[in-house]
């Protein structure tokens, strides 16, 4: 597997080995020595899975007090996925990274605990599937505008129209306003 972290160093960018022929392909997606060597000592806990059309944004969401990093990816579609750095000790803080996620590239981002993430579905459908460190804890969930100025997103929304996003992504708060990490 190549790794290769991006303009935000914690944020990684793994791209698997394919050996693909007439009958299909095989790829690893995952091996915890080759994970801690290059993104750290993190134990998975929970795997989901989600289904989103055509032009749905999910995110921005975190959690403060059990923080989740998550290991991402897309098994079917394509998504435009976002992390930004809400760790104010950090020399990134509020700065944002993107990468394309799709079936076909079969990339996989690592989100940190500490980073804010968002997908915004770029196919006509997109299969999300991802890795966590920490338990859901809905008591603990907190969302930023998809939208905000300060992060200035460069979202590639396809014709240019808003994206759909559910009632509470809507409700999302500024990126001032929003809770950060120490």
């Amino acid at each position: 597997m190549n790794i290769s972290p991006l303009a935000i160093p914690d944020v990684v960018l793994l791209m698997p080995k394919v050996f693909g022929d007439e009958r299909g392909f095989f790829m690893e997606t995952f091996r915890q020595s080759a994970f801690e060597v290059h993104c750290g000592a993190y134990t998975f806990v929970q795997d989901n899975h989600s289904l989103s059309a055509h032009g749905i944004l999910r995110g921005l969401h975190y959690q403060l007090e059990k923080p989740q990093g998550k290991l991402v990816r897309v098994t079917r579609g394509e998504v435009f996925d976002v992390a930004v750095d809400l760790r104010r000790s950090s020399p990134t803080f509020g700065r944002w990274v993107g990468a394309t996620l799709s079936a076909e590239n079969k990339q996989q981002l690592w989100v940190p605990p500490g980073f804010a993430h968002a997908f915004y579905v770029t196919s006509e459908a997109a299969e999300f599937q991802y890795k966590c460190t920490d338990y859901y804890n809905p008591g603990d969930e907190y969302c930023i505008r998809w939208d905000d100025p300060d992060l200035a997103i460069a979202w590639p929304l396809v014709g240019g129209q808003p994206p759909r996003v559910s009632e509470k992504d809507g409700q999302g708060v500024s990126f001032e306003e929003s809770p950060k990490f120490p």
